[in-house]
């Protein structure tokens, strides 16, 4: 209430990035607080970002459509540094993302959350271009073998870290292991299938 006119204190109006951000923050909040399975409810989103239910549609069309701003926001702040990572040869590389994807388990759980529901615009590997410049420079230098198809090396062990990623927490209860212990094992063992497809020591 306005002290002066007893009448209610309007709401600041917000710009539309933060309309949008909130909107990302709220659908987030809700994800951490009920799990991936239960979705996203639009209007559940809309109640917890205090806005109206219209603007989600009106800024993002639908619910894969804010999925993926929330997963694409989540990723730009947290991508390795590039100018460093292209340069590494293959099992540095590897190494760098399985690293990263223990930070982004979150983010990843809505990535397969987009697979699951058959997202056409899902996006695994988004700077598909330098990779492929990487992996002909790795087999050229010997940091891959010449008998190993570069491109599929590149998806099985971005498989390996993703989906160990996903499942970390459920790995870690059925096998009786704290998940940190069972992270530091994880990664010797993930180190020695990327050195099965090294040609040269790097």
């Amino acid at each position: 209430m306005s002290a002066q006119t007893g009448a209610p204190a309007r709401r600041r109006r917000r710009s539309r990035a933060e309309t949008e951000s909130e909107l990302l923050d709220a659908a987030l909040r809700l994800l951490d607080r009920d799990g991936v399975l239960a979705g996203v409810n639009l209007r559940e989103v809309a109640k917890e970002a205090g806005v109206n239910h219209g603007q989600i549609y009106q800024y993002f069309g639908s619910r894969q459509s804010l999925l993926r701003a929330a997963i694409a926001r989540q990723m730009k702040d947290n991508q390795p540094d590039p100018a460093r990572h292209w340069k590494l040869p293959f099992a540095a590389r590897r190494r760098a993302m399985w690293r990263w994807s223990l930070r982004q388990r979150h983010t990843l759980k809505l990535e397969a959350l987009l697979a699951l529901d058959g997202d056409p615009r899902l996006v695994i590997f988004p700077a598909l271009d330098r990779t492929r410049e990487s992996l002909a420079r790795d087999t050229r230098d010997g940091a891959l073998t010449s008998e190993v198809d570069p491109e599929v090396a590149h998806a099985m062990t971005a498989a390996a870290y993703l989906g160990y990623a996903i499942f970390r927490e459920t790995f870690a209860r059925e096998l009786g292991l704290p998940p940190d212990e069972l992270d530091r094992r994880a990664a010797v063992v993930y180190d020695r299938m990327v050195a099965g497809l090294r040609g040269s020591e790097d």
